[in-house]
């Protein structure tokens, strides 16, 4: 069985069923969701651990302390909910970069 992840970012214009991909091998299954907002996140990830049977959830650094413990609370408590963030230079070239597209 592979280990299954789940990686959600936010995009301004994301159509989730449009704006995904998936990666795997025999023993991993990497699954990317592109969300618009805090309610698309919490049900793609609410569909997607039911119907893929996902084991991580790894959130992009916009999703706020907030957002995570909402997603975390819709998931349970069997799927483990991960933030990558980044040092203080790099957290200001991607928030410079993400202010700029909007």
């Amino acid at each position: 069985m592979a280990f299954k992840v789940l990686f959600l970012t936010h995009t301004p214009d994301a159509v989730p069923e449009k704006h995904q991909c998936v990666i795997e091998t025999s023993k991993y299954k990497l699954l990317v969701r592109l969300v618009k907002n805090q309610e698309q996140a919490v049900e793609v990830c609410k569909k997607l651990v039911k119907e893929e049977g996902i084991h991580s959830v790894l959130l992009c650094p916009g999703f706020t302390h907030q957002n995570v413990a909402e997603i975390s609370e819709a998931v349970g408590k069997n799927v483990g909910i991960s933030v990558a963030r980044g040092d203080g230079p790099s957290t200001k070239i991607a928030k410079e970069v993400m202010k700029r597209e909007g």
